[in-house]
């Protein structure tokens, strides 16, 4: 049985300001015999859901929480930078309700009260006090800043409205973070100063707290502001602290953390050691841990509410259109077509994806009403339901498209609909969706950017107080990406001689990319996902927490794209595609100056002057055939059908790119071709 419990940790999603890597945080818990482990992460809940998932794999317990930041006024003021007061505070998770009502205080933080910060008030803090538990967090809490500045009045009133708001669930926090031990290792007096300072400060706030815990009776809990895993991670962590703040690692007036480098998860018998004097701060870690006891459902799908008639079920509707509209999409469908049509409306609906159907649909026909240029494309074509709804524009049984490649009885996931629109009507789409669903149950998708290995680099070289050159130098020695997926500095060593022998000579070169190998991969950034767009029955806050883009306005989820999928929320693949504008352009274009409509549905596939020019190269502006590789195989093949073009779209990937010659040999020689067994011959003959 663990003897104490982490309960302030910050992950890489404190956004440059936290090193810890989730599985191997969870993985440095379980080897220190610890049963459960906290997320605290700056003001938001990036990384719960992976948190929850990689804690419950590995059998330890998940604790969910956030570290904020609370406003001495209104959330909704805006003083002067000098005047904004916010201090930190803790909050975990005891239950479903204390979470959800986590992602409403994370979510209004950030919507109503972001200035500098996500921030929040007392006010906020009551309405959704219940099922969490509260600290008081570290020394830039609202208690701890009263005590450092001598007013013990001011902390015993602010932790007696703590505890009328939390009751036995708020707890007063201690940390030793030991600074008196690294004074007299450094022979810089600037860090000498620092480092007795926080000493000073540090060891003022614990001997206040213990009194108030003492004089008003709430249980201590101690702590270890935990920003990495092991004390040697502690350069890397400053490392990451000066590429957020445009500082240099040889500053000395900054926040430091290689000059007491001991912000790691310490284990219990290093806690043990730094509280011999309050027991009770170490147990009531562990009694905390027993409170807390959260289950989040997975892997189940809240699909939005479709409007329909009174009585009528997702299933009916959309059986009764699908079966309507074959005759008129393919009115020589015959016995093999109704088949297929049951087949796939059996699947869908027993899956209980009828709903998401029928929402595709609505936002399809919705914009082709408007005149927006859209593409449906991807393993939907190969469904019939799809086609006849007017979701696709491909008839998959003149085609042999097979249904299961996109949804079979043994897909876990619901369908997934690329729908690609024009870039500059995207938005008119997201729109409608959330003037049709509500503002409050429609957001995008947030993403993360990375410290990938080239950037890695260049930072790490800057923050060194290197030249730039010498960073530079080095990341281009890095290989470029391949197959969308960046190298690895340590693939790069092992393939790139001349930088292994720099890494292996060059003192510099060592020092930069065994720093840059710590931080790669950490999360840089957050922005806006491409085309994702999640659409809740309720408010999309019951699902995820959500903020601004931190560059517009923007509703964004705060968890990832497969986090949202987790949890449950509905994601719609809206891409807004600039090829899909210029086409839109054009038809506009053909109408204004001949005055011809262009439907661009009914261009027949079998031009001849087309398949003429491409096969002379003249590939310029042609989506996904205009590069020069494509346009070299293209006069090497002389394509005179569709097919042509699709098999090569098909092979111009990583992998069968190979393959091209072979098929382009074949395709003027069909003596080469053969068949493994005969029966393919019906699909993929020339014929």
């Amino acid at each position: 049985m663990s003897k104490f419990v982490h309960l302030h940790v910050h992950t890489e999603y404190s956004l440059l300001d936290g090193l810890s890597n989730i599985p191997k945080l969870v993985s440095y818990v379980k080897e220190n015999e610890m049963d459960a482990v906290a997320i605290t992460d700056h003001g938001v809940m990036y990384g719960e859901i992976e948190f929850y998932k990689e804690a419950l794999k590995q059998g330890i317990k998940p604790i969910v929480g956030m570290e904020g930041y609370i406003t001495s006024g209104k959330l909704t003021e805006r003083p002067a930078r000098g005047q904004v007061k916010n201090n930190h505070i803790l909050l975990l998770a005891k239950n479903l309700e204390g979470y959800r009502n986590l992602m409403k205080i994370s979510s209004i933080a950030h919507l109503d009260g972001y200035y500098y910060r996500p921030r929040m008030d007392r006010e906020l803090l009551k309405k959704y006090s219940k099922g969490i538990i509260c600290t008081s967090a570290c020394p830039m809490g609202e208690v701890g800043q009263a005590l450092l500045n001598d007013s013990y009045k001011e902390a015993k009133e602010a932790t007696s409205w703590y505890l009328d708001t939390f009751g036995d669930d708020y707890y007063l926090e201690i940390q030793r973070h030991e600074y008196e031990k690294w004074i007299d290792k450094s022979s810089n007096q600037e860090i000498k100063t620092y480092l007795t300072e926080m000493s000073d400060s540090e060891k003022k706030w614990n001997e206040g707290v213990v009194k108030l815990s003492r004089d008003l009776g709430i249980p201590l809990i101690a702590t270890n502001d935990a920003h990495y895993i092991k004390p040697e991670d502690a350069t890397a962590q400053d490392a990451l602290v000066c590429i957020a703040t445009g500082k240099t690692m040889n500053d000395t007036k900054r926040m430091r953390y290689i000059d007491a480098p001991t912000f790691y998860i310490r284990t219990p018998g290093e806690m043990e050691k730094l509280f011999p004097d309050t027991p009770d701060a170490l147990e009531n870690t562990v009694k905390i841990s027993d409170k807390c006891n959260l289950e989040i459902t997975l892997g189940k799908w809240y699909f939005p509410k479709f409007d329909l008639p009174e009585g009528v079920t997702a299933d009916d509707e959309l059986r009764k259109l699908a079966r309507k509209l074959l005759s008129e999409k393919i009115p020589n469908a015959g016995e093999e077509g109704k088949k297929r049509l049951e087949y796939e409306l059996d699947i869908i609906c027993k899956k209980g994806y009828a709903p998401y159907f029928l929402i595709v649909r609505d936002i399809v026909h919705w914009a082709n009403n408007q005149g927006i240029i859209t593409n449906t494309r991807g393993s939907a074509a190969g469904s019939l339901v799809s086609y006849v709804l007017d979701i696709t524009t491909v008839n998959p049984l003149k085609y042999y498209l097979p249904f299961e490649r996109f949804l079979n009885p043994y897909r876990p996931s619901p369908p997934d609909i690329d729908f690609d629109v024009a870039d500059d009507r995207r938005g008119d789409i997201i729109g409608y969706i959330t003037k049709k669903y509500g503002k409050e149950k429609v957001a995008q998708i947030c993403t993360f950017g990375r410290m990938l290995s080239r950037g890695a680099v260049r930072d790490v070289a800057r923050v060194l107080g290197l030249p730039y050159s010498v960073g530079d130098r080095i990341s281009k020695m890095i290989p470029p990406p391949r197959q969308g997926f960046p190298v690895t500095i340590d693939k790069a060593l092992e393939e790139v001689s001349e930088l292994r022998t720099m890494y292996d000579t060059d003192s510099d070169t060592k020092k930069i990319l065994d720093l840059a190998m710590q931080i790669e991969g950490s999360a840089r950034h957050v922005s806006v996902h491409a085309a994702g767009v999640v659409v809740a029955p309720t408010a999309i806050t019951d699902f995820s927490p959500v903020q601004k883009e931190p560059s517009g306005e923007k509703i964004i989820t705060q968890y990832e794209m497969h986090a949202s999928e987790d949890v449950g929320l509905i994601k719609f693949d809206i891409l807004g595609i600039r090829n899909l504008s210029i086409l839109g352009a054009a038809v506009d274009i053909v109408k204004d100056r001949l005055g011809v409509s262009v439907n661009l549905h009914s261009i027949p596939l079998d031009d001849k002057k087309t398949f003429e020019m491409l096969a002379r190269g003249e590939t310029m502006g042609v989506f996904q055939l205009a590069s020069g590789g494509m346009t070299k195989y293209l006069v090497e093949l002389k394509p005179n059908r569709i097919e042509d073009l699709m098999a090569m779209v098909a092979l111009y990937r990583p992998g069968p790119i190979s393959q091209i010659p072979e098929y382009i040999k074949r395709k003027h020689n069909p003596k080469l071709v053969k068949y493994l067994d005969t029966r393919m011959e019906k699909f993929l003959g020339m014929s």
